[in-house]
């Protein structure tokens, strides 16, 4: 088994992620600013132990944004270097993420746990910047299969 250390000394760790990519009525998805680092991602965190990933998705949502998913579809599972990741504290993962897409939801938006700065909705084609690493390549995996739904 391959192990490393990050430069503050603590273990290098595979992290496993739950998250939604919740797109509301007029198309715009869910966007908040990461209190940790001013970076913009949309709702997801740790799956905890023994946990579904389906749920933890789900807990994330409830626990970031005040808002209940209802049906979930799987985008995808993204990992590799593009979800490596060092944190301002100098914890280092190497992410993997499970990514929901959700249009059907329920509840009043809220910042519930103090992770985030500000949240909203924003149109596709406007998202706010800087979007976090760990989600560039989720976000594109989404835009191009709305693209190619366009097309249908």
């Amino acid at each position: 088994m391959k192990t490393r250390t990050a430069p503050n000394g603590t273990p290098v760790l595979v992290q496993t992620g739950a998250s939604i990519i919740l797109e509301d009525s007029q198309g715009r998805i869910l966007m908040q600013q990461r209190q940790d680092d001013g970076t913009w991602s949309y709702p997801g965190g740790r799956v905890e132990i023994d946990e579904t990933v389906e749920e933890a998705a789900r807990r994330e949502l409830r626990e970031e944004c005040g808002l209940e998913a209802g049906e979930l579809s799987l985008l995808g599972v993204f990992s590799g270097p593009a979800l490596h990741h060092i944190y301002p504290n100098g914890d280092e993962v190497c992410g993997v993420d499970i990514v929901y897409l959700c249009h059907d939801f329920t509840g009043t938006l809220a910042s519930l746990d103090g992770e985030a700065r500000s949240m909203g909705f924003y149109p596709v084609d406007a998202l706010p910047s800087p979007l976090s690493s760990m989600n560039r390549i989720q976000i594109e995996a989404f835009l191009a299969l709305r693209k190619e739904g366009d097309r249908s």
